[in-house]
């Protein structure tokens, strides 16, 4: 599962990147957790909770089953 989260990312990370940001992938549980890193202008922006789950986790969830959410840490 781990793999196919990080290609999961790479098709939302061209998005962040041309905002500033970035995301790195912390950790998958065996429970279907993805943790994330919000890096750059994605750290601490306003926005950020809404492109986590609007954008991050819609993306993951639909190529990658068995996730059951995605949480920045």
């Amino acid at each position: 599962m781990y793999d196919k989260v990080l290609e999961a990312l790479e098709a939302v990370r061209p998005t962040l990147v041309a905002d500033g940001g970035d995301v790195e992938l912390v950790e998958v549980t065996e429970q279907g957790v993805v943790r994330v890193r919000l890096q750059g202008a994605c750290h601490g922006c306003p926005m950020s909770m809404m492109t986590l789950k609007n954008g991050i986790e819609r993306i993951i969830k639909e190529h990658v089953p068995g996730v059951t959410m995605v949480e920045a840490v």
